[in-house]
């Protein structure tokens, strides 16, 4: 075999592959053998017909398309570990010259890796704020878990209040037209965090059990139904019922309830340390992120447009998929995300992020000799498995199924490798944040 090497534009590779004559006829003659067992041929049994009744049945470009599936996996596979080709798509068979008694010549287009040239990304100094635990993040967080606590309590005696939570039953006309699926019975509406229309909620407090009332309301500009975008609209509304929100009082016996406290200060303490942790969390967070940034910036390296166009393909695929799962239209999507052309900037430069991070990533695993061991992924499959509450053979036969999904979390497993090798690497400051200057009006 011989291959000769053409280089294009944009790390595209063409490999022009020379295979001897004799080789070429054997894969013709087995790919003819092949065929001639699976297709009814009158006079013979399957498999025993002459290759000249073969040819003659279903034609010789048939045959020399089998011969090449056959045959140019191999050939394609030895050709670049030969050239020591660093390969990041699917080989593309562009043309061939096949005839029986010379030599098989086929060209084969290839893209290759894009050279990354690495900055310092080793002996770095970094500086990184430090994450502020506020003022109140203490109450806060103890006021929510009086919430997670609470109980309602039904009111019939006074109005709703905007912290209450209304069962309602309700019904919108525009023009006087009754709006499609702008209906609804029974209908628990919390006053106090309603993602309805505008205005909506506001109008039910101050109202009593079992009144029957009308309140007008304007869809925004923006709302994904382009019938009532800026409409004005009538809403008809009963109240069922009314329900306050009850906590519970803060102590000792509140504090046992939910942990191993003995005391609401014991809980406090807890709280306390929970907080601290979560902000020593945060400072990690930021700390990699702020050296992967830096070493990133650091690097340089052209991408071919052709990756930015298969990465955003693939973005937009994965977008579409669980836009699904959520029952969200893509046309809609795209009309409130500004328009094709702004979505499409949008993928391009996350894509463009994501291809760069995984080539400095890559170049940074092969300078330093970084390789996933089988430990490695182990600890990714049992990640998943807990993350979704599979047994582990579950998530191995799952992702046996889809090799795209292995990849993608081989590529994490190496991610990881390299974050630590940087951390271990690097010296990242945690320093105080900067005061923000208050501007004198």
């Amino acid at each position: 075999m011989k291959v000769t090497l053409s280089n294009g534009k944009d790390n595209v590779l063409d490999m022009d592959i020379v295979i001897p004559a004799k080789e070429a006829a054997e894969a013709y003659n087995k790919a003819a053998v092949k065929i001639s067992q699976y297709v009814n041929i009158d006079g013979f049994r399957k498999g025993k017909a002459p290759r000249a009744i073969v040819e003659k049945h279903v034609g010789t470009e048939k045959i020399k398309m089998e011969a090449l599936e056959s045959l140019m996996p191999k050939v394609i596979s030895d050709a670049i570990q030969e050239n020591k080709l660093d390969v990041i798509t699917q080989p593309s068979i562009m043309s061939y010259d096949y005839e029986i008694g010379k030599d098989l010549t086929v060209k084969v287009r290839v893209e290759t890796r894009p050279e990354v040239t690495l900055g310092d990304y080793k002996g770095l100094n970094i500086k990184v704020e430090d994450t502020p635990i506020e003022k109140d993040a203490e109450q806060k967080s103890i006021e929510n878990l009086l919430n997670q606590h609470a109980v309602s309590e039904l009111v019939v005696d006074r109005p709703a209040k905007n912290t209450d939570t209304v069962v309602i039953d309700f019904e919108g006309y525009v023009n006087g037209e009754k709006i499609a699926g702008g209906e609804g019975k029974k209908y628990p509406l919390d006053l106090g965090h309603s993602n309805f229309i505008p205005g909506f909620a506001e109008q039910i407090a101050g109202k009593s059990v079992n009144e029957e009332f009308e309140i007008n309301v304007t869809f925004p500009e923006e709302y994904h139904d382009e019938k009532l975008k800026g409409q004005s609209a009538v809403f008809k509304i009963k109240i069922h019922e009314i329900k306050e929100k009850k906590l519970p009082e803060l102590n000792d016996e509140f504090a046992q309830k939910v942990g191993p406290f003995k005391t609401v200060e014991d809980l406090r303490e807890d709280v306390k340390k929970y907080l601290l942790a979560q902000k020593e969390k945060t400072n990690k967070q930021n700390s990699e992120n702020e050296l992967f940034k830096t070493v990133i910036d650091a690097a340089k390296v052209d991408i071919p447009e052709t990756m930015v166009k298969r990465e955003v393909d693939s973005l937009k695929a994965d977008y579409k998929q669980r836009l699904s799962y959520q029952g969200i239209d893509w046309e809609t999507l795209v009309k409130s995300q500004g328009g094709v052309d702004h979505l499409e900037k949008t993928l391009a430069e996350d894509a463009l992020f994501r291809i760069k991070n995984s080539l400095v990533i890559d170049k940074i695993a092969k300078t330093e000799n970084i390789k996933l061991e089988p430990k490695d992924l182990e600890q990714k499959f049992a990640q998943l498995a807990a993350m979704y509450g599979l047994q582990r053979q579950d998530v191995l036969k799952q992702l046996g199924q889809n090799p795209e999904m292995l990849g993608s979390i081989s590529q994490q497993a190496l991610n990881d490798k390299v974050r630590d090798f940087l951390v271990a690497n690097n010296n990242v400051e945690i320093v105080e944040p900067k005061k923000q200057k208050v501007e004198s009006k």
